[in-house]
Formats: C-alpha cells, sequence, structure tokens
C-alpha cells in the first residue's frame, strides 16, 4: 500500500507560461478568440497539478471566466498558475491571465480563472494527492475560498 504523500508548498506548484499572439489566434473582431485563452488556461492549470501531484491529471470543471479586456494580436500573454487547495485525489488550480504589449511595456490583467483536475494512477484510477501548505496569508485565504467553491460545486452537482 502506498504511503500518504508528501505535503507540498504552493510555490512547488507554481508554473509560468508565455506565448506571441499571432494572426492564427484571431477571432473576427480582430483579438484573440477566447477559446484559445481558455485552451492555455487548462494548460497552465494542469501543469501546475502535475507538478504537484507528480502525476497525469484530468480536468474535472473550470470555473466561469470572464474576459475584463480584450487581448490583441502581437500581445505576449503570460499565464501563471498555482495549486490554490488540494482534496483527496482533486486540486484546484488559480490561473491567471496578463497581456503585454511587448512594444509599450503595458500589462493588462484580463482575467483569472479556477479549475479543477483529478490525479490519475498509471491505470487511469483517481490517486491521492499531497496535501498543500498555503505559505502566505494570501494563499491561506485563496484556500478557504477554494473550499468554498469546491463546497457549491457539490452542493450543485445535481444541477450540472
Amino acid at each position: 500500500m502506498d504511503k500518504a504523500p508528501k505535503s507540498k508548498t504552493v510555490s512547488e506548484s507554481r508554473v509560468n507560461l508565455a506565448q506571441l499572439m499571432q494572426p492564427e489566434h484571431a477571432n473576427n473582431h480582430g483579438n484573440v478568440h477566447g477559446g484559445w485563452i481558455m485552451k492555455l488556461v487548462d494548460e497552465a492549470g494542469a501543469l501546475a497539478c502535475m507538478r504537484h501531484a507528480q502525476r497525469r491529471v484530468v480536468t474535472v470543471a473550470v470555473d466561469q471566466m470572464m474576459f475584463r479586456q480584450p487581448i490583441q494580436i502581437g500581445d505576449l500573454v503570460t499565464l501563471t498558475a498555482e495549486v490554490s487547495c488540494a482534496g483527496r485525489t482533486s486540486m484546484e488550480a488559480r490561473v491567471e491571465v496578463v497581456a503585454e504589449n511587448p512594444v509599450t511595456g503595458e500589462c493588462v490583467h484580463t482575467n483569472t480563472a479556477y479549475c479543477v483536475y483529478v490525479a490519475l494512477d498509471d491505470e487511469g484510477n483517481p490517486t491521492t494527492v499531497p496535501p498543500l501548505i498555503p505559505e502566505t496569508e494570501v494563499h491561506r485565504q485563496r484556500m478557504e475560498r477554494a473550499k468554498q467553491r469546491q463546497a457549491f460545486r457539490l452542493a450543485h452537482k445535481e444541477d450540472q
């Protein structure tokens, strides 16, 4: 029988992805297609959770994603993801998206998303993940809000 996984800190899960937005990422309005950003958010969140669990993961839920500002073609999009809460087999990742105009240096926070993933063992079954150690008061507050979001998700599971 496997022993319990060793606890890990929030910063041990942190992942930064950056991608220059090109014309193939455009929608009909000439901005970056929201679906492309959603794909990047899912990848960044999954990578943070894989780093935490040291296992493959699958996406279980993506909470509401609102775009505060459009992202322009030519912007450098940076996604910062980290585990915000860990349960028995699931983890919530917080993913922050920032668009930077590389010519002017102007940065705009375009959105923050919360995604839930489940860790998988070698047979594809859910497996335990390490407990999460918050390092700052901000991390502790995020963890508490993540627990509230998870309780809401579970309470409304039948509505899904």
